[in-house]
C-alpha cells in the first residue's frame, strides 16, 4: 500500500500547477512484468518485412556517451541487430572528426589529455598553464571539422538511416523537426570564430547531428521529413517477396526523458506552459505536465498506428534524478537523506559537489521536494505510454512494454541498492551479467571514477554522468532482445542466414572489451574530476561557467 504524501513533501512546490500536486507520490510507480500486459494478440507473420529493426528516440537510442555521439556502431540499437545477424543490413549515422564524436567526447579528452601530461596523480596550477593552450587548439580543431569542414557535410541522397534517433529531442521535436528545420536555424546564426575560451565546441551541434540521421530523408518530392515520417515510408515498402504488407519488423520508440531531464541539466524546474506544442519557443521548459506529455504522446501514437511494423516496443521513461550527473547531498554534511526509508537526499546538485563544498544558498540544485515532483511526474508519463500500448494491443496490434524506468530503479546505488528502507515493496535488485558482475570493482549507476590503478568505482554511465557505458548499453540491448523474443523475432548467425536455435544471450566478454572506459579507464578521470571539485570550491569558476552554459 502506497503511503499518502505529507505536507512536508509539498514545501517549497506552492507555486507548481496543480495536476502535478495531485500526481506526487511517495513511492515509484511499480513496473510491469509483462510487456504484452497479459494481452494477447494474433499475429500476421506472412512474408519477411524489408527493414527488420527501425528505431526511433534521442541519445540513448541515438548511442550517446561521454558527451557526445561517437561509437554508433555500439548503440543498443546496432548491438540488437548484431545479434539478429543484421548488423551488416543496419544503416546509421558514424560521428568522427579530430575530437572523434559530437560535440564532445570527454573519453578522448580526458584519455589525451592524461598521455599528453600525465597528470593522473593531480592537477595543479603549473599544469593548467600548459594544458590551457592544448586545450584550446584541441577544442578548436573540433569545432572547426563540425562547422567548416567535413563535418557539415552530411549525405544528401541515399537509403534512410534505420536508426532514425536524435539526441536532445523530445516529443515534439519528433513529431515535428526533419532535416530542412535544421538548417534553417544554421543559417540563420552561421558559426563563428568565437574568441571565448569557454564557448569553443560546434555551434549548432544538435542541428548537425540531425542533418547525419535525416538529410537523405525525403520523399518523392524532396520535402524532408520527421523521424515517424521516415519511419512510415520505409514501412510501406513492404515485405521482401511481394512488396506488400509490413515494412518494419520491429519498431522501437524511446523518447521522453528529455520531457524532464532539463531539470537536471540546469538544476531548475519549469513547467510547461500552453505553448509548450511551439519549438521556438519550448526551449524554457524542463519539465512537461502530465496532460502536455500525453497530447503529445497521443499524436505520437496516431503516427505510428498507420506504421506497417509488425511489432512496436514502447520504452518507459527513466527516472533522471537517478543519474550520477545530480549528487545528491546532506543537509548536515552527514551523508544521510532526509529522512530514514525516504528515496532522497535533501538536495541534488552537479557532480563536482560534495557535503563539505556545497552550500545551497550559492550553488544550483533541486531539493528532496521537486526531485519526488519529477518523478511522479514522470511515473504519470509511463502510465500514459503503458496505457497506449494497453490499447494498441486491445486493437490487435503487436505493441510491447520495455520497462527501462523499472531497469534503472532496480540499478540505483544510492537509492535503492545500499539503503534496504527505502525500497518499494516491488523492488529488486538487477541481476547483472556474469561477465559483468565478475569485474573488479562491479560497475555500478555511480559517477565513473578511475586513476593509475584502474577503474575506481561506477562503469554503468559513461563520463558524462547521464548516458550508459559501452556495456550499460549492453544491458538494455539484453532486455529489448528478451521482448522480441517473446514477439516471435527470429535471430541469425553473422551470415544472416542461419537462424540461431540457442538463448540469445549478449557476449559481454566481447563488449566488455569493445567499451574502452571499461577495458582501458583513462587514467587521469579523477584527477580531473578532483580538480574541478578543488576549482570551484576555491574561485566558484565552475559554478560561474556552469550557469553562463545554460
Amino acid at each position: 500500500m502506497i503511503n499518502p504524501v505529507k505536507p512536508e513533501m509539498l514545501i517549497g512546490l506552492e507555486d507548481v500547477p496543480e495536476e502535478v500536486k495531485a500526481v506526487i507520490r511517495t513511492e515509484p510507480r511499480e513496473p510491469e512484468t509483462d510487456p504484452t500486459l497479459g494481452i494477447r494478440v494474433s499475429v500476421n507473420r506472412q512474408g519477411k518485412p524489408q527493414h527488420r529493426l527501425v528505431t526511433i528516440g534521442d541519445s540513448l537510442t541515438q548511442g550517446f556517451q561521454s558527451g557526445a555521439i561517437f561509437k554508433t556502431n555500439l548503440s543498443y540499437p546496432m548491438l540488437i541487430a548484431r545479434e539478429m545477424g543484421w548488423d551488416k543490413d543496419f544503416r546509421h549515422p558514424a560521428y568522427s572528426g579530430p575530437g572523434d564524436g559530437l560535440p564532445m567526447n570527454l573519453e578522448k579528452l580526458v584519455r589525451e589529455l592524461g598521455n599528453r601530461y600525465q597528470v593522473a596523480d593531480g592537477i595543479n596550477a603549473l599544469d593548467v598553464a600548459f594544458i590551457t593552450p592544448w586545450l584550446w587548439d584541441y577544442w578548436n580543431k573540433t569545432e572547426n571539422y563540425w562547422e567548416q569542414g567535413k563535418g557539415k557535410e552530411a549525405p544528401t541522397t541515399g537509403k534512410f538511416n534505420h536508426n532514425l534517433a536524435v539526441y536532445g529531442w523530445d516529443l515534439r521535436n519528433t513529431l515535428s523537426r526533419n532535416a530542412d528545420i535544421a538548417k534553417t536555424v544554421i543559417q540563420a546564426k552561421p558559426p563563428k570564430d568565437d574568441a571565448n575560451f569557454l564557448q569553443q565546441v560546434p555551434e549548432h551541434a544538435n542541428e548537425i547531428a540531425t542533418l547525419w540521421v535525416l538529410n537523405n530523408a525525403r520523399d518523392s518530392l524532396g520535402n524532408a521529413l520527421t523521424p515517424l515520417e521516415a519511419a512510415l515510408q520505409l514501412s510501406e515498402e513492404g515485405n521482401i517477396e511481394s512488396g506488400q504488407g509490413d515494412g518494419i519488423e520491429t519498431l522501437i520508440i524511446f523518447i521522453g526523458a528529455n520531457n524532464a531531464l532539463g531539470s537536471i541539466l540546469s538544476f531548475n524546474v519549469s513547467w510547461s506552459g500552453d505553448d509548450f506544442m511551439d519549438m521556438a519557443k519550448n526551449d524554457k521548459y524542463t519539465v512537461w505536465l502530465p496532460s502536455h506529455f500525453k497530447a503529445e504522446l497521443d499524436k505520437i501514437v496516431e503516427v505510428v498506428q498507420r506504421i506497417k511494423a509488425r511489432h512496436v516496443i514502447w520504452a518507459t521513461v527513466p527516472h533522471v534524478t537517478i543519474v550520477p550527473f545530480a549528487r545528491g547531498i546532506s543537509k548536515d554534511k552527514n551523508g544521510q537523506k532526509v529522512k530514514p526509508g525516504s528515496r532522497y537526499f535533501p538536495f541534488y546538485a552537479p557532480f563536482w559537489f560534495t557535503d563539505e563544498t556545497f552550500d545551497p544558498k550559492r550553488h544550483p540544485h533541486l531539493t528532496a521536494n521537486q526531485a519526488r515532483a519529477i518523478d511522479s511526474v514522470i511515473d504519470n508519463y509511463n502510465e500514459s505510454i503503458v496505457d497506449a500500448v494497453r490499447k494498441g494491443r486491445e486493437q490487435g496490434k503487436d505493441w510491447y512494454v520495455f520497462e527501462a524506468a523499472g531497469l534503472l530503479d532496480r540499478l540505483a546505488v544510492r537509492r535503492f541498492i545500499e539503503d534496504e528502507q527505502a525500497r518499494p515493496e516491488w523492488w529488486t535488485e538487477y541481476i547483472l551479467p556474469r561477465a559483468i558482475d565478475a569485474l573488479e570493482p562491479k560497475p555500478t549507476s555511480l559517477l565513473f571514477k578511475s586513476n593509475l590503478q584502474g577503474r575506481q568505482q561506477g562503469g554503468l554511465f559513461s563520463l558524462d554522468g547521464i548516458h550508459p557505458t559501452t556495456i550499460g548499453y549492453g544491458i538494455i540491448t539484453q532486455e529489448i532482445i528478451k521482448i522480441m523474443k517473446l514477439a516471435g523475432v527470429k535471430f541469425y548467425k553473422s551470415d544472416g542466414v542461419t537462424e540461431r536455435t540457442e538463448a540469445i544471450e549478449i557476449d559481454f566478454g566481447r563488449l566488455i572489451q569493445e567499451d574502452t572506459l571499461i577495458s582501458q579507464p583513462p587514467p587521469a578521470v579523477s584527477a580531473v574530476l578532483d580538480f574541478i571539485g578543488w576549482l570551484d570550491s576555491t574561485t566558484g569558476v565552475i559554478t560561474q561557467m556552469y550557469k553562463s552554459s545554460l
